[in-house]
């Protein structure tokens, strides 16, 4: 039976409340202040694949849209983190993290060193939204429901006890508290109005499960490799190396 539009937005927002990657352990530890400098350095590292991957994500379903609305939508999701015009975009904003934490912003772009769980993860995530029905694409970027609560935990928790924390090192979450709300809206509203029967509702609430789990893997091979048990996998980045050359301390 299908459910009202009231009684479908609660089912996507109950996935949030019970697998949104904010509960994860090694958020806590960063949000907390207890993360070393490498582990901050490896989560900036390792983050940085998913940011990347986003623009390229967002290109791949434009490419499937027939729709010129839900294309001019869309491409501001890309705009948004490859720069446009005077918006230097996310990407380079998270480069500017990784100066502040004190990694090499090239060794970071480079996307060397970078867990192979967390690539696995992300190329699922972009094959997913290639592939997958244009409902499923839309309905697995609705995370961003869940976005701003913890951009905001990030931000008071590493402005509270990392010296690195500044209004600039934390310009990429700033921004996404603006920038979200409108992703959101715009997906939530395409999601309710086309998913329109039963099925289609129990595919859009998969598809949302199924980007939460990519946060959460991806949180897990990080907490393994650089928390414990500290078994970081062959070629994935070590500890103390690629640093800037002027490196601000992590904590």
């Amino acid at each position: 039976m299908t459910a009202s539009s009231v009684e479908f937005e609660a089912r996507l927002r109950e996935v949030g409340a019970q697998r949104y990657h904010d509960k994860h352990p090694f958020h806590h530890l960063l949000h907390d202040g207890k993360c070393s400098p490498d582990q901050v350095r490896a989560w900036v590292i390792n983050r940085f694949y998913y940011q990347a991957s986003i623009p390229i994500k967002d290109a791949a379903f434009m490419s499937r849209v027939e729709d010129p609305k839900l294309r001019r939508a869309w491409r501001s999701r890309i705009e948004d983190h490859d720069g446009h015009g005077e918006n230097e975009g996310g990407i380079e904003r998270w480069l500017r993290l990784a100066d502040a934490v004190g990694v090499d912003r090239g060794f970071v772009a480079s996307k060397a060193g970078v867990l192979p769980a967390t690539k696995f993860a992300v190329d699922a995530y972009v094959r997913f939204v290639r592939d997958k029905t244009m409902l499923e694409a839309v309905a697995a970027s609705l995370t961003e429901l869940f976005a701003p609560k913890i951009h905001a935990a990030r931000i008071e928790g590493l402005l509270a006890h990392y010296d690195f924390a500044d209004d600039r090192s934390l310009s990429y979450f700033k921004n996404r508290l603006k920038e979200a709300p409108k992703d959101v809206a715009f997906g939530l509203s395409w999601v309710l109005e086309h998913a329109n029967t039963a099925e289609k509702q129990d595919a859009a609430v998969a598809a949302l499960t199924f980007k939460t789990d990519v946060l959460w893997a991806q949180l897990d091979a990080l907490y393994a490799a650089y928390v414990t048990p500290a078994r970081i996998p062959p070629g994935a980045w070590q500890p103390d190396t690629f640093l800037a050359s002027r490196c601000a301390k992590a904590s």
